[in-house]
């Protein structure tokens, strides 16, 4: 499933799961918007992901990790685990000054 189509479907089901409606998006949204996104049809910014989320009550990470375990089909918890492991490898690098 190509990232798009897993975003759609993550945001569906997150919509869907706390009992919302598309019109409930109105402060941050069209109804039309959010239903391209739902379809696949369009990809939003950053900006729109953390206004969707808040709208959801969720964290705007918290959406795209639903999105790319369906993208990937791997469960949350193993790239929860990869994403540590990477923040951990980067926030461990030095700047060329030693400081942390």
């Amino acid at each position: 499933m190509d990232i798009r189509q897993a975003f759609a479907k993550a945001l569906r089901q997150a919509r869907k799961t706390r009992g919302l409606t598309q019109e409930d998006f109105s402060l941050v949204s069209s109804r039309t918007y959010l239903s391209t996104l739902e379809r696949g049809l369009k990809s939003p910014t950053l900006d729109k992901i953390q206004s969707i989320s808040e709208v959801l009550g969720i964290h705007p990470l918290t959406l795209l990790l639903l999105a790319f375990g369906h993208a990937e089909k791997k469960g949350q918890s193993a790239i929860l685990e990869r994403m540590a492991e990477e923040v951990s490898t980067i926030t461990q690098i030095q700047d060329p000054s030693g400081n942390p």
